[in-house]
């Protein structure tokens, strides 16, 4: 059974193709980060519970992280395509919902909604991308500019939102994703070929229950200890997550069509690049999570200053990953992501130089830096995992990649942000503070800020700089523990991705992965794409 046409075959149309695909990771990018800004508008105007707004919040990630294999997976048998398209359409449609929530129980609804449409479209993009571009070195091209878009998004989120909200309401972040993808609908319809697995078999429902229900509870449980709630619910959300997922892989292992090819991680060049996106992405949690509280709170930015404040990350991140597949030729794959994930690690050290009254040079070249390893070690790393798979299984192993960074990130939140919130709720209260309020102001930052309006002048300021000084501590200690894990990271990439390129014909490419997936493998199991002299 031939496989069908993988790509435009003018070179405008592939370009073209790209810069839809392009397009819809920059909203995703920019509607991950806007609803923070948007909280305390809905809180307002919703009027939410506690645990409501911990669900607005959380609840879109709990989809996705649930949903992306499953999704890449039917990617995979229907058509990338028609599964992006259709996310599109209803990314669209459900944002609506959101917008004109009238209650926190809807809101709720229309965020879970919001994740499911979601996780169609954030690993389609990148299968589509190694679909459409055949030839290696282009790939490594449009996956840097696919990187580039999700980083300018991130950048642009608060931006855009923080305009929005200071002219329109609080749904009108939601509103913004309309007109876009209106024109990628129409335009993807036009631009980007078909793709999918000639033979994938069933997509297996057991497989998606277990996918989904496993990720839900695990992710449940690392967000709810990072919240300090050890409970009965949250250590039996997180055992059942882990048992579902275990059983989720024996079951793929033994479908002679499985949702997820988990032989697939017999290709030591795939393994290693998934984990290390994984441990990149919890060890930048702590100060990705913190660092918008540290500007707004600790050194009085406005939300849009705070936004201008993060640009050097994001422009350091496209320019690095516009040309990260020409570095990783000249020198080697090993050579660029350990590079970048140690330069990552060194800029997170020097995050304890970072204090209150420190100047914006220091903290935007510490930005900078962060954003240039980023944009080396994600846009490298997302090339291998492409390439070590067939271009028929690119759903799923996009999918895989994704997921890797949702649990990155959800890890990274739990084990760093307790270290945070740990130290910060340790510090001394002034003399003459009442009670309720001290409570309230050991719970968050934010808490002591809105505390503080309770009390008079010099009382207030004296609690608020104690609770400043024991935040800033804290994200010490957490930047210092991301340094360590991007430092070790770093050295077991130089290992682990030996003899790793990026220059494999497709052809060839496909061929060893088919035998690392599918067949047994020798020299212990691993079976590289390619393996070459260069270090």
């Amino acid at each position: 059974m031939t496989t069908p046409p993988a790509a435009p075959q003018r070179p405008l149309a592939r370009w073209l193709a790209l810069g839809v695909l392009v397009l819809a990771v920059l909203l995703i990018a920019v509607d991950a980060t806007v609803l923070g800004l948007a909280t305390p508008y809905i809180s307002e105007d919703l009027r939410p519970s506690g645990t409501q707004l911990l669900w607005i919040g959380d609840v879109y990630s709990f989809v996705i992280a649930g949903l992306l294999v499953s999704m890449g997976g039917l990617g995979d048998r229907i058509g990338r395509k028609r599964l992006l398209l259709l996310g599109a359409v209803a990314f669209g449609g459900v944002s609506v919902l959101n917008a004109y929530a009238g209650t926190p129980e809807i809101l709720i609804l229309a965020r879970a909604l919001l994740g499911v449409a979601g996780a169609t479209l954030m690993p389609s993009t990148l299968a589509l991308i190694r679909n459409i571009f055949p030839d290696p070195r282009e790939r490594s091209f449009a996956i840097g500019a696919w990187g580039a878009a999700s980083s300018a998004g991130m950048a642009l989120g608060p931006i855009v939102g923080g305009f929005l909200l200071e002219h329109f309401w609080w749904g009108s972040v939601f509103l913004i994703n309309l007109p876009v993808m209106a024109l990628l609908v129409l335009v993807g319809a036009k631009l980007l070929p078909e793709s999918k697995d000639p033979a994938p078999g069933p997509w297996d429902l057991p497989s998606v229950a277990l996918s989904l229900a496993g990720m839900f509870g695990l992710v449940y449980a690392v967000k709810e200890l990072a919240a300090g709630e050890i409970t009965g619910l949250t250590l039996g959300a997180g055992l059942g997550g882990l048992l579902l997922l275990v059983w989720f892989v024996q079951r793929q292992l033994t479908l002679p069509k499985p949702l997820l090819n988990m032989r697939l991680f017999r290709n030591r060049g795939f393994s290693a690049a998934v984990v290390a996106d994984l441990l990149t992405v919890l060890g930048l949690s702590g100060l990705v999570f913190f660092l918008s509280q540290f500007l707004q709170l600790v050194q009085g930015r406005t939300p849009l200053a705070a936004g201008l404040a993060e640009l050097p990350s994001a422009a350091g991140a496209v320019g690095a990953g516009l040309v990260a597949g020409i570095v990783a030729r000249r020198f080697s794959v090993r050579a660029v992501v350990s590079g970048g994930l140690a330069a990552i690690g060194i800029a997170l050290a020097a995050v304890v130089l970072i204090g209150e009254h420190t100047g914006y040079p220091l903290l935007g070249g510490v930005l900078l830096v962060v954003g240039l390893g980023a944009g080396f070690s994600f846009t490298v790393t997302a090339d291998v995992i492409l390439s070590a798979v067939p271009k028929e299984k690119a759903g799923s192993a996009s999918a895989v990649s994704e997921t890797a960074y949702e649990l990155g990130t959800a890890l990274g939140i739990a084990l760093l942000g307790s270290v945070v919130n740990g130290v910060y709720r340790g510090f001394a209260t002034p003399p003459g503070v009442p009670g309720p309020v001290a409570h309230a102001a050991h719970e968050s930052l934010g808490g002591a800020a809105e505390a503080a309006h309770r009390l008079p002048a010099p009382l207030a300021a004296r609690m608020f700089d104690a609770a400043s000084d024991s935040f800033v501590t804290g994200l010490h200690y957490a930047a210092v523990g991301g340094a360590v894990v991007l430092l070790g990271t770093a050295v077991a990439a130089w290992f682990l991705l030996k003899g790793q390129r990026l220059d494999v014909a497709d052809d060839e490419g496909e061929e060893a992965a088919i035998r690392g997936a599918g067949a047994p493998a020798g020299a212990g199991g691993r079976v590289p794409v390619r393996q070459g002299s260069a270090g």
